[in-house]
């Protein structure tokens, strides 16, 4: 009312230090009430901070209902989700909203001189990557042999706005995207059917998850799956068996012929060195007859 003494608490700035977070937005609304009194109640505004709520799934969130109006008749916070008040003054109020679990919205709501007004805000829920599952089936298989990487994400959200990626190395192998998935706590699974490379022994498959929140405000989150090796059994080609298995023939051969050629030079040594000792025992025996005749 004009002239009214009581038209704003007793100090402005009293006020605006207890506003929570600083999330009044009001300076146009008191500066049109400081120098136009009483016309507060048919032009009063509601606010709301903060006006984009996004929360975590299963946590809390202040939020602040605030008004212009400097003597509202009634205000409050409309939502399907718990909620609890704590604290308030003529022109705000500061509740605590619970177990968030869900895409929703809320209301503010004032009502001044007879009239109600309200400001709606968005409530989006999220849930990172908490644990992203890589399996390779088979393990091992041959050059050449199909196998497949599977990569699956148990709980998530929101689903549309995550991207599994899955990497060889840092190779990107497959991406995939769930643009126009359902709202609510999902489980992200995708499966890539590929081929046996000789290098794809040397490097690890891992899976990333990221989570792209940065059209609702906030940072990307992404988590990466523990890496998995992938055996590729590379068989020996035709020809080099071929190859190998006269080279090993070769060998046996030579090895065969060198110990019948040592038998061979050995026998022929030991007949010489026989024939050598009968040639000189028969020496002897006829000098010693020769000696007897003589006697």
């Amino acid at each position: 009312m004009p002239g009214n003494p009581r038209l704003f608490p007793a100090s402005l700035w009293t006020l605006l230090e207890m506003a929570p977070y600083g999330c009044w937005g009001l300076p146009v609304a008191l500066l049109t009430l400081l120098c136009c009194p009483g016309s507060g109640e048919k032009t009063f505004k509601v606010y709301m901070c903060p006006e984009e709520v996004v929360v975590k799934r299963g946590e809390s969130q202040k939020i602040n209902c605030s008004t212009s109006c400097p003597q509202p008749e009634a205000g409050g916070l409309e939502t399907t989700l718990s909620k609890e008040l704590l604290h308030e003054q003529a022109q705000w109020k500061l509740f605590l909203v619970s177990n968030v679990s869900h895409n929703t919205l809320m209301h503010c709501y004032f009502t001044c001189g007879g009239k109600q007004m309200s400001k709606t805000a968005n409530v989006s829920v999220f849930y990172p990557p908490k644990e992203v599952l890589l399996k390779l089936q088979p393990t091992w298989v041959n050059l050449g042999g199909s196998f497949t990487i599977e990569c699956r994400v148990p709980d998530v959200v929101p689903l549309e706005k995550l991207t599994l990626t899955l990497l060889h190395g840092n190779r990107t192998l497959h991406k995939k995207t769930f643009a126009g998935a359902t709202a609510g706590l999902q489980e992200a699974l995708t499966i890539h059917n590929t081929t046996a490379h000789r290098e794809d022994g040397n490097h690890n498959f891992s899976c990333k998850a990221e989570l792209d929140l940065k059209s609702l405000g906030q940072s990307s989150i992404w988590k990466v799956s523990e890496p998995q090796m992938l055996k590729v059994h590379v068989p020996w080609p035709d020809n080099q068996m071929v190859i190998i298995i006269t080279v090993v023939s070769m060998l046996l051969f030579l090895f065969v012929t060198s110990i019948l050629l040592c038998f061979i030079f050995g026998q022929q040594w030991h007949q010489r060195r026989r024939g050598v000792y009968g040639v000189q025992a028969a020496w002897r025996s006829l000098r010693r007859a020769y000696r007897v005749q003589a006697a």
